[in-house]
């Protein structure tokens, strides 16, 4: 099923819970999506409250979801009130991972849905979310590399996944853009920028690799080890660096 399939089967089956919108952030709104690699990342807005049993039904509608296919279980979904969307710290019902939990609609989200974010279905972001001051936004940002970053690079173990050394080099390139120039960027220009910052290339190399060329084979193992070695070897006093700076 396309993506464009997907998200009219998606608004269909959230129809009875009278979204007042429905917006895209992330990749799917800021120009970096690819289909069956890209997570496709939704906030919705219902009248609330949302309690057990509209939990119960965002669940089971989702749960009727995944029979569209395999690209379903990238469709991601926070669910959010006319009451509870001002605050950035409060958590709220989302769908992610195939499974409920309760997560917050951050600052960095929250700026992409008032710059690009796409309108799906009601009214527009700005019409129902606060702005996001500039010192609210680089402070989340300084939080999130200097409390989630930099104590995961410590964890040896997790770098030897993709997602991590992924994540770990474009989340900080993606900081560093926003401290010093204000704005944000998508993932695609992230991996350009990695280099001017010091990363390794080769790294940054084998992340253009497999997400935007041919993916790869099986790597060696000898490569995970040298690859996680080099990414925390780079990370570590670079977000000291920017910490250092910016908080």
């Amino acid at each position: 099923m396309p993506t464009d399939t997907l998200l009219d089967a998606f608004l269909r089956d959230l129809a009875p819970l009278r979204p007042l919108a429905l917006w895209a952030h992330g990749s799917l709104a800021g120009g970096d999506y690819q289909e069956g690699r890209s997570d496709l990342d939704l906030v919705a807005v219902l009248p609330g409250p949302l309690g057990p049993v509209r939990a119960w039904r965002v669940a089971a509608l989702h749960t009727r979801l995944r029979a569209a296919g395999p690209l379903a279980a990238k469709l991601h979904c926070s669910y959010l009130t006319p009451k509870t969307l001002a605050d950035p710290e409060r958590r709220h019902l989302t769908w992610a991972h195939n499974g409920l939990m309760r997560r917050s609609v951050t600052p960095v989200t929250r700026r992409e849905l008032h710059d690009f974010g796409r309108v799906l279905h009601g009214r527009a972001p700005g019409a129902l979310l606060p702005p996001v001051p500039d010192l609210q936004l680089d402070r989340f940002v300084v939080r999130d590399q200097r409390d989630f970053w930099r104590p995961a690079v410590d964890r040896a173990r997790l770098w030897r996944q993709d997602v991590w050394v992924d994540l770990g080099l474009l989340t900080f390139a993606r900081a560093t853009v926003t401290l010093r120039e204000g704005r944000l960027i998508s993932k695609r220009e992230a991996l350009a920028a990695l280099p001017s910052l010091g990363a390794p290339r080769e790294v940054v190399d084998d992340i253009a690799r497999r997400r935007y060329g041919t993916a790869p084979g099986p790597p060696a193992d000898d490569w995970l080890s040298h690859r996680a070695g080099a990414t925390r070897a780079f990370l570590g006093p670079a977000i000291d660096a920017l910490v250092a700076t910016y908080g």
